[in-house]
Parts: structure tokens; sequence; C-alpha cells
């Protein structure tokens, strides 16, 4: 229940917020619940992901999406995440999740995301996702030409390039 209300507060307020542009950083702020914790008394790590769910929420609808997506009924998928838990989040704690947009090829969106508090970084991930319709996965440019971006993708940061040989060579 606590994700369906985060979820509402995450959509409201990214109604309310500026635009941002489709390369900028979304950032969201949470506070650790009760309901977030494992047996260790810290934010439990399946946590972690349900936010950055919602963090790609905020970058979707604030990076001016959100009308493309759901007129088209095209659907966010995630394909992979690579994560990385630097230290823990304890009960109450603040935080702040960002997420970027990295890179992209023909297929796949590939984006940063960075758990962040006063005390610094606590997880960042690596997410690979793409967008499916009824005919199946939506070209990265075709949306991008929809929300009249026009731009060549930046370059893949190596260890994006890294984390995409790996996963290629691992089926």
């Amino acid at each position: 229940m606590n994700l369906i209300f985060r979820f509402l507060r995450v959509l409201f307020r990214a109604l309310l917020k500026p635009r941002i542009g489709v390369l900028d950083t979304s950032e969201v702020n949470f506070r650790v619940w009760p309901t977030d914790l494992d047996i260790n008394r810290h934010m439990t790590n399946a946590r972690y992901l349900s936010m950055m769910d919602l963090g790609r929420t905020d970058l979707l609808i604030r990076a001016g999406m959100l009308g493309t997506v759901m007129q088209e009924r095209w659907l966010p998928v995630v394909g992979n995440i690579n994560i990385r838990f630097r230290r823990s989040l304890d009960p109450f704690q603040r935080f702040t999740m960002k997420t970027r947009l990295l890179c992209w090829d023909e297929k796949w969106f590939y984006m940063e995301q960075r758990i962040e508090s006063s005390k610094g970084v606590h997880s960042v991930a690596t997410v690979r996702g793409l967008f499916r319709g009824r005919g199946g996965s939506v070209p990265t440019e075709k949306l991008l030409e929809r929300m009249d971006y026009r731009q060549d993708s930046p370059a893949f940061p190596p260890e994006v390039t890294q984390w995409v040989e790996c996963e290629s060579a691992s089926y």
C-alpha cells in the first residue's frame, strides 16, 4: 500500500514540477518508512528497485514522454538492472533518487539511477529499458521523434559498453 501512495505522490508532483530536458537529471525525495525495512532494520534491497521505478516515472513525466506513451499505449519495460549497494539506508532517513538518461541505441534506453543522502551515495544502478507497443518493441528513435528530440545519443560510457557486452555474451 505504501508504494501506491508514493506512486501517486510522485505522479502529481511530477505533473506540477517544471519540465526537464531528455538528458537532465530527475530528482525525487523520499524517506525510509518502517514498511521499507528488512530484518536487519535497514531498507530492503527489493525496495531500492521499487524506488527506482518511481524515479523513472518522474523522469518519464517531467521529460515530456508521458503524453506520447499514453497516446500510443506504449508500456515501459526494464530489460536489465545492474545495481551496486554502497551503504544502507536507516529507518526514517531521508534520501534522493536521481535518475538520468545516459544514452540509447536503436532498441534500448540506458539510464543511471543513484540513491543519495547527506551521508553520501547509497546505491548506483544502470538500467536498460525500452517501450513496448502492440507491434513489439518501439524503436528509441520513434519515441524521441514524437517528443521532437532529434539529436543523436551521447557516447556510451565505457562501463555501459562493457555491461552490454557482458550481457550479450551471457545468452
